[in-house]
């Protein structure tokens, strides 16, 4: 793809011949329409598109979430898009056709604020998951008036449920009610902190996998 900045074309739109101009995101491109690939199931594309796939039924259900946990690396790209570039490149394990998302490689937030310190994660009454951390306020970055940022993947239904605007790193816990039919289900648990002006996100933290009350 061939960026225009300037030139006797300028911008332009559609197609001429097999050249295709447009603008994204302000920006005027040109580039070549590929020609046609009498087979595009290579093996190393076959293995791509699973990997996409995988990573892509992982960020789906949160997809909300990652507006605020990627909103630092959204650089020309929506948040989703860089969170599936990082979580391609770094959370896949397995092999074709058998590829799986690393949850402890994974991150649903990023940045360099600090992280959580000895997040657990549990089910102690029914409906219910609890979340807790140690106040870690004064190392690093983190500050007392951080606010937790909580994912609960439930994979078998392929939902999510979360919170941008937790308790502050302060409090420690937080409990957060699921639907009633999760009862007996799992739910992948993530921690990550957002600062309070919201200028700084931590890298998430897997917490485990939780079994429903």
């Amino acid at each position: 793809m061939g960026k225009i900045s300037q030139g006797v074309l300028g911008g332009f739109s559609g197609k001429v011949g097999n050249v295709v101009g447009g603008t994204w995101k302000g920006i005027d491109y040109m580039r070549i329409k590929p020609a046609n690939v009498t087979n595009p199931r290579t093996e190393g594309q076959v293995d791509q598109r699973s990997k996409f796939s995988t990573v892509l039924r992982f960020l789906q259900p949160m997809t909300d979430f990652l507006r605020v946990g990627f909103k630092l690396y959204a650089n020309k790209m929506t948040q989703f898009n860089a969170a599936m570039s990082y979580n391609l490149n770094n959370a896949i394990t397995g092999a074709y056709p058998n590829f799986m998302v690393d949850y402890a490689s994974a991150l649903v937030t990023r940045g360099n604020l600090s992280g959580a310190a000895n997040g657990a994660a549990s089910s102690p009454s029914a409906g219910d998951v609890q979340i807790t951390w140690d106040d870690n306020s004064g190392s690093g970055s983190a500050q007392a008036t951080d606010k937790a940022l909580i994912v609960l993947l439930n994979t078998t239904r392929q939902e999510a449920v979360f919170t941008i605007a937790g308790p502050a790193r302060s409090a420690g816990t937080e409990t957060i009610s699921v639907p009633s039919e999760y009862t007996g289900e799992d739910v992948e648990v993530f921690l990550g902190f957002i600062s309070e002006d919201g200028s700084k996100v931590a890298n998430s933290s897997y917490l485990g996998s939780v079994a429903v009350a």
